[in-house]
């Protein structure tokens, strides 16, 4: 498992940041091209979040679990923004949209991850590991 250790951000620009994925946003799956060319640094465990699966994609919830594996990327500000756009964030009130953000530690440094705010009914839980997509998503959830 890799080390929650913190790199510098060697080769950032001014006005990028890291995003660190667990779903359909991930390299190969069905909302990735919302990335928009977004540099994949690579993966990482996060031991601060659970992962629900929610059917077509999951939803990340703050607590302690055994390591959900995450795809690191650099994004700058319009690539998060439509990310920002797909998970429904809304930067003017965090809590009212089906996403919100928080930075967390990763081996690249700290990066942006989405927490879901929406019901967890009857959702399974998952302590490990990574998510994989089972359905394409239409509409929104794709971290």
């Amino acid at each position: 498992m890799p080390e929650n250790t913190t790199n510098t951000n060697d080769g950032q620009e001014p006005g990028e940041t890291l995003l660190a994925v667990y779903g359909t946003l991930k390299r190969g799956f069905s909302n990735h091209h919302v990335m928009g060319g977004a540099r994949y640094l690579g993966l990482d465990r996060l031991v601060q979040i659970l992962l629900y699966d929610l059917g077509p994609f999951p939803g990340a919830l703050l607590a302690p679990s055994e390591g959900i594996e995450v795809e690191v990327f650099r994004v700058n500000a319009s690539q998060l923004a439509r990310v920002d756009d797909l998970e429904e964030y809304c930067a003017e009130d965090p809590g009212t949209g089906l996403y919100t953000r928080v930075q967390l530690p990763t081996r690249y440094g700290p990066a942006w991850v989405y927490l879901y705010q929406g019901a967890l009914t009857s959702a399974v839980c998952q302590t490990a590991g990574a998510w994989q997509e089972t359905e394409p998503v239409e509409n929104g959830g794709g971290i």
